[in-house]
């Protein structure tokens, strides 16, 4: 049964995401959060916003809630799981909310571990990128228990603004990794869109803006359009690097279901081009360049 009075929050993995979520979370949190990160400097910004510095994964379990924001599968098995990761430390009742896009087995391995230990698990991984997670107005889907849920929510909110309780652990995984798939079928269809209209002599800055007047609207269009009007794609926002492991794992679900995602794939091969040029580390609306360069 998760612990009802929460004491203290920790946070592991201040990258890209999860920095700017911390940061909400101590600001805003009525509870000490303490924060960690293998990126010292990342600490020490943490800090600036109220976090207390952990030295490592056994002072993060000290606290009664923890959440996990971590690249993908393999370091998020590493921290939570592996040996001294945090399965070592943590003692039951404790909660465990893991935000990073990962995949549905791996969830349901972190669960049952850390259920032999008495300790709560959800899946909570996070959507509408760095700008919203900067603002806490992500969007967080959730896959728990209905008590676990109950206890997290409401530290949710000071992250996010839409929390979706999707069903069972690895409910929020599944939602969230079709949520990126139809993401980033829309940027690819975006970057198509943009190589038809201006090689038919459209104006590079006006095919999105007629494009938004229409049916053809949507987040990705406003959120990514733009840096194929300009050209211009950050490093730090997400990378088409996450965007093709992200793309992964939803393949590698649709196949165990039997389902024939040839629009994911066509997208898969278009992410893979990508970091094979060695643009793999910019914004994937990127993607646009595999035209401009045809």
């Amino acid at each position: 049964m998760p612990n009802s009075s929460t004491g203290s929050i920790g946070f592991i993995g201040l990258g890209a995401m999860g920095a700017p979520m911390c940061h909400n979370l101590a600001r805003k949190a009525s509870v000490p959060v303490i924060a960690f990160d293998l990126d010292h400097n990342r600490i020490d910004q943490a800090v600036d916003y109220g976090a207390i510095a952990a030295d490592d994964l056994a002072h993060v379990a000290t606290a009664d809630l923890i959440f996990v924001c971590l690249p993908g599968e393999s370091e998020t098995l590493e921290v939570c799981i592996a040996n001294d990761g945090l399965l070592q430390h943590m003692t039951p009742n404790k909660t465990l909310v893991d935000c990073t896009t990962t995949t549905v087995s791996s969830n349901h391995l972190i669960a049952s571990e850390l259920n032999n230990v008495g300790v709560n698990f959800a899946d909570a991984p996070v959507a509408r990128g760095v700008l919203n997670a900067v603002e806490g107005t992500l969007s967080i889907t959730v896959g728990a228990s209905a008590e676990t849920f109950r206890l997290i929510e409401k530290w949710l909110l000071l992250m996010g603004t839409e929390i979706s309780h999707c069903g069972p652990i690895g409910s929020g995984t599944v939602m969230k990794l079709v949520n990126n798939m139809v993401l980033f079928q829309n940027v690819s269809a975006l970057a198509e869109a943009m190589a038809i209209a201006t090689r038919a002599g459209i104006n590079r800055n006006d095919v999105f803006k007629y494009l938004s007047l229409g049916s053809a609207d949507s987040f990705a269009l406003r959120r990514h359009g733009e840096h194929m009007t300009s050209g211009e794609y950050p490093t730090d926002r997400f990378p088409t690097t996450y965007s093709h492991k992200d793309l992964g794992y939803l393949l590698d679900l649709a196949s165990e279901l039997g389902v024939d995602a040839a629009g994911a794939s066509l997208v898969q091969d278009r992410f893979e081009e990508v970091i094979r040029r060695g643009l793999g580390n910019l914004y994937s609306p990127v993607i646009y360049r595999l035209f401009e360069d045809e």
